[in-house]
């Protein structure tokens, strides 16, 4: 399936090596176990607040699913099958903030977030990517709820929860 023209970076993002515009849409993959922890990862300075599994989607990318394998490999080292990845078919909108602006299109002032999880096994070793987190750790789903700084984070962990079978 060929990308439609709205989701191709514009021109000067893809000849100008200094500024490689993002795709105003990504990924928000909740990671845990059947015994209701999930994982969560601390992000470099400036940030250093606690999230779940996140990432911009490539433009190359057609599939919320591929993104969150991607994303979870990249970050965490755990691969997980594309067939395992839970699509909600919810999505988050937010303002792109000021601060980060610069690494979008000049068009472009909101974030589509997908919401996405992956049940896993058991708790897996985790090996950070060094550039975007410093320190992770393995939670009850419930207590995530108040580490995580965004609200849809908050709102995405809760709906895991839910969906939870409890023994």
């Amino acid at each position: 399936m060929q990308a439609a023209e709205t989701d191709r970076p514009p021109a000067h993002c893809a000849t100008n090596a200094r500024r490689s515009c993002r795709r105003p849409e990504s990924i928000l993959l909740i990671v845990h176990t059947a015994d209701a922890m999930t994982l969560l990862l601390k992000r470099t300075p400036p940030g250093g607040f606690w999230q779940s599994v996140t990432g911009s989607m490539e433009w190359e990318e057609n599939s919320v699913k591929d993104a969150a394998v991607r994303e979870l490999k990249e970050e965490t080292g755990i691969e997980a099958p594309i067939e395992d990845v839970f699509d909600w078919n919810r999505s988050f909108r937010f303002p792109i903030p000021r601060q980060v602006q610069h690494r979008y299109r000049d068009t472009d002032r909101t974030n589509k977030e997908n919401m996405l999880s992956v049940r896993l096994r058991a708790r897996l070793p985790v090996a950070l990517k060094a550039q975007e987190h410093t320190d992770c750790q393995w939670v009850p789903i419930d207590e995530a709820q108040h580490i995580v700084w965004s609200w849809s984070n908050r709102e995405a962990l809760r709906m895991v929860e839910k969906s939870i079978a409890r023994p």
